[in-house]
């Protein structure tokens, strides 16, 4: 009886186990789009609840692929509707957010401006720059980030 009473106890630890883990440790998943234009510049964007210039980009929803929320989230803070197939650079840890945050940087070469605008409370400002000159206040993720793509360099696993 004993047994019997250990071996169901296990079990239901184990079914139990995955569901537990989701809400001690869930894992946050986003993307970020560096956008190039084949001129020499990059697409960057300021929004209104952090500081400094950031590639486009936010977190992957529910039921979302990574290359869906890649899509959604250029079109809704730059307008710029994605075309082709993007590629994805390197897998990162944010250890800035959580131990648990990962970005997926996606290199875009292939885009077409539509007349969305970014919705104002979100996005302060953006544009394209030259990657030569980017502006005062790119953040230093964004900096090794351009530097990694641009030099072929391994990424640094950590954002």
């Amino acid at each position: 009886m004993q047994r019997i009473i250990q071996s169901v106890l296990r079990q239901s630890v184990s079914m139990a186990m995955p569901y537990v883990a989701r809400l001690t440790r869930p894992l946050t998943m986003g993307v970020r789009a560096m956008v190039l234009d084949g001129r020499g510049q990059i697409c960057l964007i300021r929004h209104s609840y952090v500081a400094g210039w950031h590639m486009p980009g936010g977190a992957i929803e529910p039921g979302e692929t990574a290359g869906e929320a890649l899509a959604r989230e250029l079109w809704e803070e730059t307008g710029l509707e994605l075309q082709g197939h993007p590629e994805l650079f390197a897998l990162y840890l944010n250890r800035r957010w959580s131990a648990r945050d990962h970005v997926a940087l996606y290199l875009v070469r292939s885009f077409v401006p539509t007349d969305h605008r970014p919705s104002p409370r979100e996005i302060l400002d953006g544009g394209f720059f030259p990657l030569a000159n980017l502006p005062d206040g790119t953040t230093g993720p964004t900096r090794r980030r351009i530097t990694e793509v641009l030099n072929a360099t391994r990424p640094d696993p950590h954002w």
